[in-house]
């Protein structure tokens, strides 16, 4: 006869067993319910890509490595090689010149409307490259922080620094060929690898707050010396702040169509990603909001 501690435990487990057995043969023990798929998105521009901002897991991809014309959002890649020049001074003054105008004569560029003569400082002409999206601006950088002795040896050199800080974060299917996204013939990207660089870029505190700012007004020095109060430059990217979004920049052309590198952050969840070739801004603003959305509730 079993008795005490061991005789207990013993009639424990057969309660437990025969309990459970009554409890499946009448059907009363089921499997937990599986978590609902979230349905992935369709967006209309012809590329997109998206990951977590945290793990660079991917989240979305749609031709994803298809090399596409990239427009503005090409000016990322200028401000991130800006941002990584070694003792860079943000407030050091850059004279603006005439041949910056006269190439947005030249282009049909778009403009931040800077004047000749006028002393811009670096992190201003960030502002009106990032919101406003100025070639003008985007060429002065270039000048002043390539190598040569002309405007045009300037700009090429600084294109070059472009593509090889585009190898040094693995943009395997990257080509610059201009400053600003007005290309002439070899400037292609893809939806990864503008991911990989609005990463990168969002890594950059200078960056960050700059491409988050929704107006910036600019105070540059004329050339008597006095005080020009710039006519406000307006973000192009109307989605800041729409459900966390904190930037990063808009492109558009006749080939190029609309284009968004985008970030988001939202109750501790980041994502960024990269829309390409979207048919119109309406349709560029619902593919990014789609995918936003997604991204959260993936990673949640």
């Amino acid at each position: 006869m079993i008795t005490g501690i061991q005789g207990i435990r013993i009639r424990r487990a057969v309660a437990v067993a025969v309990t459970t057995g009554s409890l499946l043969a009448t059907g009363a023990l089921t499997a937990a319910p599986a978590q609902a798929a979230v349905a992935v998105p369709t967006i209309t521009a012809k590329g997109g890509f998206m990951m977590n901002s945290a793990t660079g897991t991917t989240l979305f991809s749609k031709s994803a490595d298809t090399k596409r014309l990239t427009a503005s959002t090409t000016k990322v890649m200028t401000a991130k090689v800006v941002l990584s020049q070694s003792n860079l001074n943000l407030d050091a003054k850059v004279t603006i010149k005439k041949a910056y105008s006269d190439y947005i004569v030249a282009n049909g560029a778009s403009s931040a409307g800077l004047i000749v003569g006028d002393k811009v400082t670096v992190r201003q002409l960030l502002y009106g490259m990032l919101l406003k999206s100025g070639c003008d601006a985007a060429m002065a950088l270039a000048d002043k922080y390539g190598s040569g002795t002309t405007v045009a040896a300037r700009t090429k050199s600084f294109i070059g620094k472009m593509n090889t800080m585009a190898t040094s974060l693995g943009m395997k299917n990257t080509k610059f060929d201009s400053f600003d996204g007005i290309s002439r013939g070899a400037n292609a990207s893809t939806p990864r690898d503008l991911t990989k660089l609005g990463r990168s870029a969002m890594k950059n505190s200078t960056f960050k707050a700059v491409v988050k700012t929704k107006q910036y007004t600019a105070k540059t020095i004329t050339k008597t010396g006095s005080t020009r109060t710039m006519a406000a430059w307006k973000n192009t990217n109307l989605l800041l702040g729409w459900n966390g979004t904190l930037g990063v920049k808009t492109g558009s052309g006749s080939e190029a169509k609309y284009c968004l590198i985008f970030a988001a952050t939202l109750n501790g969840e980041s994502v960024i990603g990269t829309v390409l070739t979207a048919p119109d801004e309406v349709k560029r603003t619902s593919d990014v909001k789609k995918l936003i959305t997604y991204g959260y509730a993936k990673i949640s």
